[in-house]
């Protein structure tokens, strides 16, 4: 290509070129890049104090950086050159390097950038973005501080994310202690209960000591699930339980013993040895909810859960959309598997795909026939219920039915299309709550996210 006819084009002619340098820097990985002296101290105040500080850097060709990384500084050469940054030469090898060099370098827009790109990333990708190998390598090469906007960045979103879900080397040790010590006993969204934010470090830690005791715990140390469905556990002993417990020691201080059941901890937990004896983290679990904080609610959490499904329901489309069958005559309920008794306003939408007569609400109790018509004293929204509803005829295909739990006050509303329902639901402020919705044939019903605040 000519020259003359694009600033950007010819400059990137200048990047990282020999033949156009003055100065050679060298990265902690020993590379090797070049770089002209006039240009970067225009673009950096760092810069232009370290080459140009009558110091032996304003004479050298040369400069060493011992701890940045080659993939950050080529970031900020390219940034420095040509004013901007591919959206392809962010990857996630790189990403957390460029932001900690930009910093380092002052480069206050190009962190601004990266905070977007990462941001985008977690927007359009959520469910399978590399946020955790992010956190674990932020911890690794970054000062850890509560006034670090990346770090917060990636605490608050690996936080939503339920730990049984990452697998075992996608989030180091040393990121788990941080995203713990992060939430531990503070009022910040979070996915995972406690036992399994127990059973996620005991096992990342046996990981790290032997693949043979990873295999052991992972069979002593059932999910939440799978107890349950009443999995029994066999209490194998583990030989290097000394070994294991001693390294779990930096994040079992950051576990709310509080937050798991008595049973969990007779049963499954001290059996182990791994723990020191939390017989007085013991109380009264009715006090407690199992999940630290405020229990979040992102696109994962809201699913159908096929355990409290009715037997004329289908459910479709990875837990989204619940169907009700041919043979669906008398109406039958299904509710999340998420469950509130903490504080905050939860809301979520239910989209009427087809009606059936449906209702949308809330049920406050864990009794609960999924296969029959509700008794009024358990359940709690507006829609058809029968012949007579003093709520609403069916509604419309397409509705967009909004509902809005207060926890705090023990209140539940609704919005219709965009207008609010007057009617205010109020139970017993010591019951759990999930949502539920019942339906008949040809009723379909989707659910999904809509937002928490606390």
């Amino acid at each position: 290509m000519m020259r003359g006819y694009s600033l950007e084009q010819d400059l990137r002619l200048l990047f990282n070129n020999p033949k156009y340098s003055d100065i050679e820097i060298i990265c902690k990985d020993e590379k090797k890049l070049y770089a002209s002296r006039i240009i970067l101290a225009a673009r950096s105040e760092v810069f232009d104090g370290l080459l140009y500080n009558g110091m032996k850097e304003s004479y050298e060709n040369q400069i060493t950086f011992p701890t940045i990384y080659s993939s950050g500084m080529e970031i900020i050469l390219e940034y420095a050159y040509i004013g901007s940054i591919k959206k392809e030469s962010l990857t996630k090898d790189n990403i957390i390097e460029a932001f900690n060099t930009a910093d380092y370098f002052q480069l206050v827009k190009l962190q601004e950038f990266i905070m977007k790109t990462i941001k985008y990333t977690i927007k359009d990708n959520y469910k399978n973005n590399y946020l955790p190998e992010l956190l674990s390598k932020a911890v690794d090469i970054m000062v850890l501080s509560e006034d670090n906007i990346l770090l917060n960045l990636l605490v608050e979103t690996v936080a939503t994310i339920p730990l049984n879900t990452i697998e075992f080397g996608r989030l180091s040790i040393k990121a788990l202690q941080y995203l713990l010590s992060c939430t531990h006993k503070k009022k910040k969204p979070f996915a995972t209960p406690e036992y399994e934010v127990f059973r996620y470090s005991a096992i990342l830690v046996a990981k790290n000591i032997s693949n043979n005791t990873y295999k052991i715990l992972i069979k002593l140390l059932p999910t939440l699930e799978q107890l349950e469905n009443s999995i029994k556990v066999n209490n194998k002993l583990i030989t290097n339980h000394k070994k294991l417990a001693r390294e779990l020691e930096s994040l079992v201080k950051f576990i709310d013993f509080k937050r798991i059941k008595e049973q969990i901890i007779t049963d499954i937990i001290e059996p182990l040895e791994i723990t020191p004896t939390v017989i007085v983290y013991r109380s009264n679990n009715k006090v407690f909810n199992n999940i630290r904080g405020i229990s979040c609610l992102y696109e994962f959490a809201y699913v159908w859960d096929r355990s409290t499904c009715g037997s004329n329901l289908l459910i479709e489309d990875n837990g989204k959309v619940v169907t009700a069958k041919k043979d669906c005559t008398s109406r039958q309920f299904v509710r999340t598997k998420i469950e509130f008794e903490d504080e905050g306003v939860i809301e979520w939408n239910v989209i009427i795909k087809k009606d059936g007569r449906a209702w949308i609400g809330v049920c406050a109790s864990e009794n609960f026939n999924y296969n029959l018509a509700a008794d009024d004293s358990k359940v709690l929204g507006i829609g058809y219920i029968g012949p007579n509803s003093k709520y609403f005829s069916p509604f419309e295909d397409n509705t967009i039915i909004t509902c809005h739990l207060d926890m705090n006050k023990r209140t539940c509303t609704f919005t219709v299309n965009d207008k609010k329902y007057q009617g205010l639901l109020t139970w017993d402020p010591s019951s759990k709550v999930y949502p539920l919705v019942s339906l008949l044939y040809p009723g379909q019903l989707q659910i999904q996210p809509f937002s928490y605040n606390k």
